[in-house]
């Protein structure tokens, strides 16, 4: 079986289900990576809910989750995750962002408790199960996936992923903010030479300058970090609610002018790393 990232939720802050950003979609951050037998999601924004539905019909009993961070953005869908609910299904959660504060059951449970939502934590009929590990840490998952972290420049913490397996790797790198001409060496270090990297380009550089210390990027520093990292291909991501279709189109082709393997990750499409 082959090495693929699918995309199910493309943007931050808030979903934008209008028919002005169809075209890149409006559901917030989700992502689904098949690694031969093994699924991996990273993040559990709204777009998880059809990433579920799916796993159920293709008769999947088990994934991993990994968590960049808890904001509401990226775990607003896990209550509606239907493979949780469903006897059987190993789910396997992986955050590694909380340094000492509450832990990572805890957090996920907190947003299904009353008056929030009316279905609590404690109901799901799945094999749940919950690991925190701490970001600069490496893990190994079945199948011969490796997985690296690192720390990011995020409000509350964030965690960036890069997945290996059989000798190509993705890197997710979303909610960190950069400093200007110094570039985070985490992250150099993370996606160095990496087949594909997802990065936070929420704002464009006129964008950022008025909302520094929000904690996120833009796609001209995305396209700095692809080259000094020399990475194959750079995909824009987390994209920002108020950027439509055409601005999202206008975007791409300016992020493409610069870094010529480089796309804006749009809902619903499939990259193959094999």
């Amino acid at each position: 079986m082959g090495f693929s990232v699918t995309f199910w939720g493309v943007r931050g802050t808030i979903p934008c289900p209008m028919a002005s950003h169809l075209g890149f979609g409006g559901n917030t951050s989700c992502v689904e990576v098949q690694a031969g037998k093994q699924r991996i999601i990273i993040d559990a924004g709204t777009g998880l809910r059809m990433l579920g539905r799916k796993l159920l019909a293709e008769g999947v009993t088990g994934a991993t989750l990994l968590l960049s961070h808890t904001h509401l953005d990226h775990i607003s869908g896990f209550p509606f995750f239907a493979p949780a609910y469903t006897k059987g299904f190993g789910l396997r959660v992986i955050s590694g962002h909380l340094n000492g504060g509450p832990d990572i059951e805890s957090v996920m449970a907190r947003q299904m408790e009353r008056p929030l939502f009316p279905v609590p934590l404690r109901t799901m009929g799945g094999d749940l199960s919950f690991l925190e590990v701490p970001p600069g840490h490496s893990f190994k998952l079945e199948g011969g996936v490796r997985i690296h972290t690192a720390a990011l420049n995020h409000p509350d913490g964030a965690t960036g992923y890069r997945i290996e397996y059989q000798g190509r790797s993705v890197a997710y790198v979303t909610d960190t903010e950069h400093v200007p001409d110094h570039p985070d060496r985490n992250i150099l270090n993370l996606v160095d030479g990496v087949d594909l990297l997802l990065y936070d380009s929420t704002y464009t550089d006129d964008e950022w300058v008025q909302r520094i210390g929000w904690g996120h990027s833009t796609w001209m520093e995305a396209v700095r970090i692809a080259r000094a990292a020399h990475v194959k291909t750079l995909g824009l991501f987390h994209h920002d609610p108020d950027h439509d279709d055409a601005t999202m189109e206008r975007i791409e082709a300016a992020a493409k002018a610069e870094f010529a393997n480089c796309f804006a990750a749009r809902e619903g499409t499939t990259i193959s790393l094999d």
